[in-house]
């Protein structure tokens, strides 16, 4: 689920939506692309912050689109998890992993058996290391800087054999 994006979906759900509703396949693309995911759950907006604002505020479609959205993450997260044979940290980044303390406690709720398990004050307070002191996974919040690793990478592919200098913004 991302912010208009259907995500997964059933296959079968496309010849239904064109049968039944008489949806082409531009509407088609413009309902999963344009129209579904926290948008189209919520009704409110794309943008996770309004979201959560409207959940909030006791609208029950934003509260569900919340929910469906953590539990997507975590699905992945376990998807992940056995393909590595395990989990020593899990890492949050990005708009929403940067700062939506509600939104990480979200996806790690449950995650206990894990070895998982946040401080709630150091999670509030977007601390770099927000695991509880017992816990056997490390879970970090990491600012991102897309502009930089964009250009790291056009260098890097641009030019090869071009020696770069790193400097952090």
């Amino acid at each position: 689920m991302m912010g208009t994006r259907s995500g997964d979906i059933d296959p079968s759900i496309l010849p239904w939506l064109v049968e039944k509703e008489g949806k082409s396949a531009q509407q088609l693309s413009q309902l999963l692309n344009n129209e579904s995911g926290l948008l189209g759950v919520s009704g409110v907006s794309s943008d996770y912050r309004d979201v959560e604002q409207a959940a909030d505020a006791g609208n029950e479609r934003a509260a569900l689109a919340l929910s469906l959205f953590a539990e997507r993450i975590r699905a992945t997260i376990g998807s992940y998890i056995m393909q590595m044979g395990g989990l020593d940290a899990l890492i949050f980044t990005g708009g929403i992993g940067e700062n939506s303390a509600r939104a990480r406690a979200t996806i790690c709720r449950n995650l206990h058996f894990l070895g998982l398990a946040l401080d709630d004050e150091k999670n509030q307070r977007s601390a770099t290391f927000i695991q509880a002191d017992n816990a056997l996974v490390k879970v970090a919040v990491i600012n991102t800087n897309e502009e930089l690793m964009i250009a790291r990478d056009v260098m890097r592919l641009a030019l090869p054999q071009a020696r770069v200098l790193a400097v952090s913004a």
